[in-house]
């Protein structure tokens, strides 16, 4: 595993206090942190680092009178509790229950729901200023009624951009926000419909355009060839955009699990990318095969500054972030998900890139990481 000078937990979910919790109003039920995580980060005018947390609220007892209950926002209503028989539905996930009658449709429901909370953090991001507890951001429409997640932000011409995965019954997709200071956003609406996640707006145009990096989902894949250097399962696309409105796939295919990498269940998106004076620099998360989740790994590339589908340079040896148990020592009653690192934002601080991930789906990691890391001679 590799090591870096300054690799530590920064926010927890200690940390957070939940009697600004937006559920606070509706829910009667104790609640609790299960996590605040997978931050998207960028850097504010003043110098200092916002982080965009995932704060994932849990029912304390989710389980009541043999049956299970899961957290929803209605239109109308505001937060609910819906409740389904535990001979209903399968618990195998800690992060989600499936309900078999609509088996062998995976049809979810969730325990947590998650919102986002700002957190500022210094100019070296190894300490927080302030938690922004009145710029929440928590859902408004129909389709976030079980939750906002995954936050990634980029900084292009003088504005915030950031994309969420929005959860509900009518879809699972990818809205936009827009700020002019990185703390009051505005929501632009749904981007990428059903089953698109991890979508990472690079941090400037490329001929004219705005590129991103997506993540399309789906319960059935194609095979390959019998030879064919790829395999098939989830990948990581390419998509353009003349306004960050309206997006068009590339048909150029981009990065795929690999038929050498029999271990790799999937792959995703992690950091916006940013450019470097060597290209387009872009983290991203491997899945391999264990147990119900799986582990997960960070590793980077490099793409052409000009041709982004054009990939220079891509780093699957050894990776780049992997979890580490010594980080979050002393909150073993906490966790409950082991080996998984999910790296959600970079910004550079002079010779060091300042690295945002989520540990183990609990708590915030940042991570300094030397410019020498990425070079390819």
């Amino acid at each position: 595993m590799k090591t870096y000078a300054f690799d530590k937990i920064v926010l927890s979910p200690a940390d957070i206090d939940l009697s600004y919790s937006p559920l606070r109003a509706q829910i009667q039920e104790e609640t609790y942190v299960l996590g605040a995580f997978n931050p998207g980060m960028s850097r504010l005018s003043n110098g200092n680092l916002i982080l965009m947390v995932r704060i994932a609220e849990a029912l304390r007892q989710p389980v009541r009178s043999d049956k299970i209950h899961s957290i929803r926002w209605d239109v109308e209503k505001g937060y609910v509790l819906d409740a389904y028989p535990l001979d209903e539905v399968d618990i195998s996930d800690p992060r989600k229950f499936t309900l078999k009658n609509f088996a062998p449709t995976p049809v979810m429901a969730l325990t947590s729901l998650s919102w986002i909370l700002p957190v500022e953090l210094n100019a070296r991001g190894d300490a927080i200023v302030r938690i922004h507890y009145d710029k929440i951001i928590a859902p408004q429409k129909g389709y976030q009624e079980y939750g906002i997640e995954d936050a990634r932000i980029s900084f292009i011409q003088g504005k915030y951009y950031m994309t969420t995965c929005s959860v509900s019954s009518e879809r699972h997709s990818t809205t936009l926000y827009r700020s002019d200071d990185g703390l009051h956003y505005t929501l632009e609406g749904i981007i990428l419909d059903h089953q698109n996640k991890d979508m990472l707006l690079f941090e400037g145009k490329i001929n004219g355009l705005y590129y991103a990096l997506t993540r399309p989902l789906g319960s059935a894949f194609f095979a390959t060839a019998p030879r064919a250097a790829f395999k098939p399962g989830p990948s990581i696309n390419l998509a353009q955009s003349p306004d960050l409105l309206h997006w068009k796939p590339v048909d150029t295919p981009f990065l795929r699990p690999m038929q050498n990498s029999h271990s790799v269940l999937k792959l995703g998106g992690g950091s916006q990318p940013i450019l470097t004076p060597d290209g387009w620099l872009f983290l991203f998360h491997v899945v391999e095969e264990k147990g119900e989740v799986g582990i997960y790994k960070t590793y980077w590339g490099l793409m052409d500054k000009d041709n982004p589908t054009k990939i220079l340079h891509l780093e699957m040896g050894q990776p780049l972030i992997e979890a580490n148990p010594e980080l979050t020592k002393g909150m073993e009653d906490s966790i409950y998900l082991k080996d998984v690192v999910f790296t959600t934002g970079i910004a550079e601080m002079g010779g060091q890139y300042i690295v945002a991930s989520g540990e183990l789906d609990l708590c915030c990691r940042i991570t300094h990481i030397p410019k020498s890391v990425f070079k390819t001679q």
